[in-house]
C-alpha cells in the first residue's frame, strides 16, 4: 500500500503532494515501483495533529482519487469520515482505511455495512491531538488484540461483513516505541483475530529512535527506508496481509525476499 498524503503537515512528507497534480504523479510512481494499491489521505494523523474540516478534506482527496482511479489504479481512501469515504468511493476508490476503527464518526460503520466495501479497522483510543496520553496498557499486545476483537464484534453486529475487514494494530497511535516493538515482535498473536493484518511502520518515529546517532539524535525521516524495508520483510514473513509504505520499491523487494524465504521452508 503506497502512501499519498495530500496534506501540508504529515510527519514524513507534508507538503510534497499537497498539489493535486503532484499527488497523482506520486501515486503513479508508487504503482510503477511496486505498490499494489494507493492510499490517499487528506488529513494528517501524526501525533498532535489538529483536524481539518470535511469540506477541506474532500477538496484535497476526491480529485486525486478520481484521477488515479481513472488510470485503473486501485485506490483506498484514508479517512475517518463517512462523508469523505462516500465521495471517494463514488470517485473510484475501492477500500476505506479508517484509523479510528469507526469510532470518530458514528455514521462510518453503517455506511461501510451498506456499501459492502473492504474496510481497514485500526486500533484507536482517541484523536491525534492527545492520543499519546492514552498509551497506557497492562500488556499492550493482549490489550490491543482484546480491544480489536471487541470492535470486530461491534461492527459485525452493526451489519459489517467481517470477510471484508482488515485489522491494523495502529503502530504509533497511542503507542510508544516499546509498544510498537512488542506488537511487531508478537505479530502471531494478532492472527488470533482471524482477519488479514495491515502494518504501517513506514518512517515512523520509533524507527528513527532505533537508528539514533551517538548523540541520541533520531535518524531523519527521509533516511529510514532501510529500516522500513526490514520491517516489511519481517511482517511479510510473519503473515501480514499488507504493509503501508512511503516508498514502494524497497519494501516490494523485501516482501519478495520474504515470500521466497518462507516458500523454501
Amino acid at each position: 500500500m503506497g502512501v499519498v498524503n495530500v496534506t501540508p503537515d504529515s510527519f514524513s512528507d507534508g507538503g510534497e503532494c499537497f498539489d493535486a497534480d503532484a499527488a497523482v504523479e506520486r501515486g503513479r510512481t508508487l504503482m510503477r515501483t511496486g505498490a499494489d494499491l494507493i492510499d490517499v489521505g487528506g488529513e494528517s494523523t501524526r501525533p498532535g495533529a489538529l483536524r481539518v474540516d470535511a469540506a477541506e478534506e474532500l477538496r484535497r482527496v476526491v480529485p486525486v482519487v478520481a484521477r488515479l482511479a481513472a488510470d485503473g489504479i486501485p485506490v483506498s481512501v484514508d479517512t475517518t469520515r463517512a462523508e469523505v469515504a462516500a465521495d471517494a468511493l463514488a470517485a473510484g476508490a475501492s477500500l476505506v482505511n479508517d484509523v479510528s476503527g469507526g469510532l470518530a464518526d458514528p455514521e462510518m460503520i453503517s455506511f461501510v455495512a451498506a456499501a459492502g466495501v473492504p474496510y481497514v479497522l485500526m486500533h484507536w483510543r482517541g484523536p491525534s491531538v492527545d492520543m499519546q496520553s492514552r498509551a497506557v496498557y497492562g500488556d499492550v499486545v493482549s490489550d490491543v488484540v482484546g480491544e480489536l476483537g471487541t470492535r470486530l464484534a461491534e461492527i459485525e453486529a452493526a451489519g459489517v461483513d467481517l470477510d471484508r475487514v482488515v485489522v491494523d494494530p495502529g503502530l504509533g497511535f497511542a503507542k510508544n516505541a516499546d509498544h510498537n516493538w512488542a506488537l511487531l515482535g508478537r505479530l502471531q498473536e494478532l492472527h488470533a483475530l482471524g482477519r488479514p493484518i495491515l502494518l504501517a511502520a513506514s518512517r515512523k518515529a520509533f524507527l528513527g529512535r532505533l537508528l539514533a546517532d551517538a548523540d541520541g539524535k533520531p535518524r531523519p525521516v527521509g533516511e529510514r527506508e532501510d529500516a522500513t524495508a526490514a520491517v516489511a520483510a519481517l511482517a511479510a514473513a510473519g503473515g501480514a496481509w499488507c504493509v503501508r509504505v512511503h516508498e514502494a520499491a524497497p519494501s516490494a523487494d523485501a516482501v519478495r525476499v520474504a515470500a521466497a524465504w518462507t516458500g523454501a521452508r
